[in-house]
């Protein structure tokens, strides 16, 4: 008997569910992503991929939240910057559509930076502009998912005043 593996195992365990869950739920995500890619195809703009994919995703019982405001406080200053998140399912997978040439990096540090000030673990980077949306798919985990710790990063995403629908 070891007390320190002892003390480590529920922890152990609640996490392999905690990523059961996730999984499951990127899982399900993706194949509502693929169902649109399928309908529509590439070559629309970002703005309707979004909503289709909003639509499919509430068809299927999921709680979607979409345009989230995260708001940049500097110095005791809130600013409005324009940051939004485009999806956010079940309050626990955050979704960045693209509908671009290419990904690049600067797509995935913007899905990391959003995830950690959101203080959310998983999210997915999507790509609609592919002939396979295999290829326009990245799913992106944050590996200390707590919100920022920076007093001058702040996110409420409970908060209804920072939802826009549309």
């Amino acid at each position: 008997w070891c007390p320190r593996a002892a003390a480590e195992t529920p922890e152990m365990e609640h996490r392999g569910t905690e990523t059961q869950r996730s999984d499951g739920l990127s899982g399900e995500v993706i194949s509502a992503c693929i169902e649109v890619h399928r309908h529509l195809g590439p070559g629309l703009l970002e703005s309707a991929y979004e909503q289709c994919l909003a639509h499919e995703l509430a068809q299927r019982g999921f709680e979607v939240q979409k345009q989230l405001q995260i708001p940049l406080h500097y110095k005791g200053l809130a600013l409005d910057c324009g940051y939004r998140v485009d999806l956010v399912v079940n309050s626990q997978l955050l979704i960045e559509v693209k509908a671009v040439e290419r990904l690049l990096p600067v797509h995935d540090a913007q899905v990391i930076t959003y995830l950690k000030l959101m203080g959310l673990q998983l999210g997915l980077l999507v790509n609609f502009h592919v002939p396979a949306l295999r290829h326009g798919l990245r799913r992106l985990i944050n590996s200390s998912p707590k919100p920022s710790a920076s007093p001058r990063l702040c996110v409420n995403p409970s908060d209804p005043t920072q939802q826009r629908s549309g």
